[in-house]
């Protein structure tokens, strides 16, 4: 199950990293380079929701190896693309298999850990090993194009999800699902619609596109979304679980996860074109400069999926708001020859913030799940993830421009400070709408009556 979160974050990190070397080995822009990355993430955002409740009634074995082989064999059509459109239609089926896993891998941890502390023990360790893709990522993607070029970060797959099916078959038990009742495939097409439009409007925007095209994606956005949601409120299985989006402790925590990804994956793609195309770092210097980014990642999530089994996710997502609300204003000190110390810093904390936020919100989740649904919660979970990480790319790349543009830094800084504002909003949303740790039995009765039984 590691393997397979691991595997869809390893794309979208390594190819940050490939993104220069795509620009000018196919001959891509900034608005297209967006759909590289976002074309992937959109297909998984808008396709989780289904994965997850497919995954429910056929079983959560049968969609994880399905998902593992498209993703398998859409690497391989990346990796051969001769254009850059082929390219993008390549991550977009790489974003289906993605959809089709990811859901399935943390409801067989839900189902095979069901007591409340192991699971999020077990969730620590799932996005720990998983997390693993965000330094490795930049890092092997980096020494792979300096050697190689940019094909290669797609070769990768092809073995890596060979061997990851071999394993799903061995280990993963083979459970029924259940079958009633019928997908909401109306809903489920509004949706991924609706999605698409809202990235595809807000990247058109950020690169001058005239008033009557905004006009009309954001009207069939708008449209889109009103429409899955009419479904969804007929449907007797809705795509969208709208009784759990009425629960204050099951929507607040999905929107801290989109929060945080928005921040992280849209501080990824700029930082990536500030060090290589603006700062002129070779990739894998560049990806070795995203270290401090992503190693806290991986360094944090078991020891956040420990304290949040001891002390509740309340407090454990408040104190990595903080810590990255501190870290993002410390962007603005880049400049085109200095600062270097400043985006360490910033990386850094920023890092430790989302190393504190992943596991909790995670297990903040299932917690506020009711049993026999965690398919489509846990496909909630990943969809708002990945929406914040498409918002985030589609954002940030908007408001930068090019880098090689008269207000890229100036942009940079603006997102830096927004940064900031947008964590201490989700600090806001943590401390009103995650529920705080049940109080233990001693918790319940008076200091004094604890102590004398103690002595």
């Amino acid at each position: 199950m590691c393997a397979g979160m691991f595997l869809v974050l390893l794309d979208v990190t390594i190819v940050n990293v490939a993104l220069p070397g795509i620009a000018h080995g196919l001959h891509a822009g900034v608005a297209t380079l967006q759909w590289v990355v976002d074309g992937y993430v959109v297909a998984i955002a808008g396709l989780l929701l289904a994965g997850g409740t497919i995954g429910d009634r056929i079983g959560h074995r049968r969609v994880l190896v399905t998902g593992f082989a498209l993703f398998g064999a859409a690497s391989l059509l990346c990796a051969l693309a001769p254009e850059v459109s082929v390219l993008i239609a390549g991550r977009v089926v790489q974003g289906v298999g993605g959809a089709l896993l990811l859901p399935s891998t943390m409801a067989v941890i839900v189902d095979v850990f069901p007591e409340r502390t192991e699971q999020a023990k077990a969730i620590g360790v799932w996005a720990a090993f998983s997390s693993l893709a965000l330094p490795v990522g930049p890092l092997v993607g980096g020494i792979l194009i300096d050697q190689f070029g940019w094909r290669p970060v797609f070769w990768i797959n092809v073995p890596l999800t060979a061997v990851a099916i071999a394993a799903a078959l061995w280990t993963v038990p083979g459970r029924a699902g259940d079958r009633g009742g019928r997908l909401d495939l109306f809903g489920l097409a509004g949706f991924v619609t609706g999605l698409s439009g809202l990235v595809f409007t807000v990247i058109a925007a950020g690169h001058g596109a005239s008033p009557t095209t905004l006009v009309v994606t954001g009207t069939v956005t708008v449209v889109a979304l009103l429409a899955a949601g009419w479904s969804a409120n007929r449907s007797e299985n809705p795509i969208l679980p709208l009784d759990l989006l009425r629960r204050r402790t099951f929507l607040s925590p999905n929107a801290v996860a989109l929060t945080g990804n928005l921040i992280f994956n849209g501080i990824l793609f700029v930082g990536t074109l500030y060090l290589q195309d603006v700062r002129g770092l070779s990739p894998t210097a560049a990806g070795a400069t995203m270290l401090p980014l992503a190693v806290p990642l991986v360094a944090l999530a078991p020891v956040a999926g420990r304290c949040t089994a001891r002390w509740g996710a309340r407090g454990v997502v408040s104190v990595g708001c903080v810590v990255g609300a501190i870290g993002a204003p410390m962007l603005t000190g880049l400049t085109r020859t200095a600062g270097f110390g400043w985006l360490l810093a910033g990386f850094t904390l920023l890092g430790c913030g989302a190393g504190l936020i992943t596991a909790a919100v995670v297990a903040a989740v299932v917690q506020a799940t009711p049993p026999g649904r965690s398919g489509l919660a846990t496909g909630v979970s990943n969809t708002a993830r990945q929406i914040g990480t498409a918002s985030g790319v589609a954002i940030f790349g908007a408001v930068a421009g090019g880098p090689t543009g008269p207000h890229f830094l100036a942009g940079l800084h603006t997102l830096a400070i927004a940064a900031a504002v947008a964590l201490l909003g989700a600090l806001a949303v943590t401390r009103f709408g995650i529920a705080a740790p049940p109080r233990t039995p001693d918790e319940n009765r008076p200091a004094k009556t604890v102590a004398a039984e103690a002595n």
